[in-house]
């Protein structure tokens, strides 16, 4: 039977959760908008306080990443530090190597699009280090 189309509304806050240990510097809070299935799409709202950044960490179909609130600090491997704001977006590659945190005072609030393979959506690598942050 399919689902039914109520089924499918998300209400706010009703999935908000701690994230995993051991993905970031500091704790942070999640929040579930779309379950990612084993081969599909899922959507997410982090919510970080100032000075918490990522591990390094890549997606199997890549990552879109939009600035609800705040300043996002995001990386890919090999480049430089870039600064978004509210309202600015970025997408990262299927496969690529990157990291993204909140500033050292301000926090963060960001919407995280990506897709599942295989039951994968990220593989997570090691902390950010402060000769990464160039």
């Amino acid at each position: 039977m399919p689902q039914s189309k109520l089924d499918r509304v998300h209400r706010a806050g009703e999935a908000l959760q701690q994230a995993p240990d051991g993905i970031s510097s500091k704790p942070f809070l999640l929040e579930t908008l779309i379950p990612t299935p084993e081969d599909g799409l899922g959507a997410m709202i982090a919510k970080l306080e100032p000075g918490t950044l990522t591990h390094w960490h890549s997606h199997p179909h890549g990552q879109i990443l939009y600035v609800l609130s705040g300043i996002a600090l995001v990386q890919c491997d090999g480049g430089a530090v870039e600064h978004l704001h509210a309202g600015d977006c970025i997408r990262f590659e299927p496969g690529e190597h990157h990291w993204h945190g909140s500033g050292a005072t301000t926090s963060l609030t960001y919407l995280s699009v990506q897709a599942a393979h295989e039951g994968t959506a990220v593989t997570w690598f090691e902390p950010v280090n402060e000769g990464d942050r160039q």
